[in-house]
């Protein structure tokens, strides 16, 4: 199976433990791809900076293919994240290069060797959805919880996979909005509850439930990432959503176990989270 991210990176930066990490949704779908034996690769744009070297040393590491991820002279995007009771604050990000990515002819030709593509609403691609559609055989989407119904309206009929968030929501209020989903032309919405588990739904109507895996939380950052990369891995190679749900709860609750979307925490100098590169926008791959 194969697998390509797109969009949008960024470097987690640790305040609390004076120690950054590289992710990003995209960037972490195809590292838990990887992980798990696929062929993943990612497609976006790399700072020349600390935080840009970090991103590319780590995805290498996990033989993601970066053959047309494109570095461009400046910072590398990142955000700053604070804990509390192992959970996650985030307190500010900065775009960095990534601000000046856009995808090119070349881009899409590429994608159609894919099994699945998948970006999110963080990448700041809505406007290339219906090309991303079209070249991908299967397009997969987290709009995490910052949609809006202009967007479902606009994008879900081209979206093969809809990854949604609702935490905190009563079931029946999310089962109406995957309703709403699917109506609007998603054919498999998934939604994920936090503690609550995830459900699916598919364009027949037909409804699926998944508990969350126990796991000793160390880090809950990325975990989200992970699940989505475990039912991307499995759907893509059987369409079984009830397979696919065990296999992202499953992945999810291993991304708990270690700090960082995937790991390779590295400490950093208060002097590169405060400096601001000049940016700007470069050619060629990131190797």
């Amino acid at each position: 199976m194969r697998l390509l991210g797109v969009g949008d990176n960024t470097v987690d930066v640790y305040l609390d433990r004076a120690m950054m990490f590289p992710g990003g949704n995209a960037v972490n779908v195809a590292a838990q791809a990887a992980r798990a034996g696929e062929q993943a690769a990612y497609l976006g744009c790399v700072g020349t900076d600390p935080y840009g070297d970090l991103l590319v040393r780590a995805l290498t590491a996990e033989g993601v293919d970066l053959s047309h991820c494109r570095r461009a002279f400046g910072e590398n995007a990142r955000a700053v994240v604070e804990h509390r009771d192992g959970d996650r604050i985030f307190r500010g990000s900065r775009r960095g290069v990534r601000a000046d990515f856009h995808l090119l002819a070349g881009d899409f030709a590429w994608m159609g060797g894919f099994d699945v593509v998948h970006t999110s609403v963080h990448s700041d691609l809505d406007g290339e959805v219906p090309a991303l559609a079209a070249a991908a055989r299967l397009l997969s989407y987290d709009f995490s919880n910052r949609w809006n119904a202009g967007q479902r309206a606009a994008l879900a009929r081209h979206v093969g996979v809809a990854f949604v968030s609702c935490p905190g929501r009563s079931e029946p209020e999310c089962l109406a909005e995957m309703h709403a989903w699917t109506e609007a032309g998603a054919r498999t919405v998934v939604l994920t509850r936090g503690p609550q588990g995830a459900l699916a739904l598919d364009r027949y109507g037909t409804l699926h439930r998944q508990p969350i895996v126990p796991v000793e939380v160390v880090d809950t950052l990325g975990a989200g990432d992970a699940f989505i990369a475990g039912f991307l891995v499995t759907y893509a190679r059987s369409s079984d959503i009830v397979a696919a749900l065990a296999r992202g709860a499953e992945t999810g609750a291993a991304a708990c176990r270690e700090l960082g979307g995937f790991g390779y925490g590295t400490s950093f100098q208060e002097t590169h989270h405060e400096a601001t590169p000049p940016r700007g926008r470069g050619e060629g791959n990131a190797t």
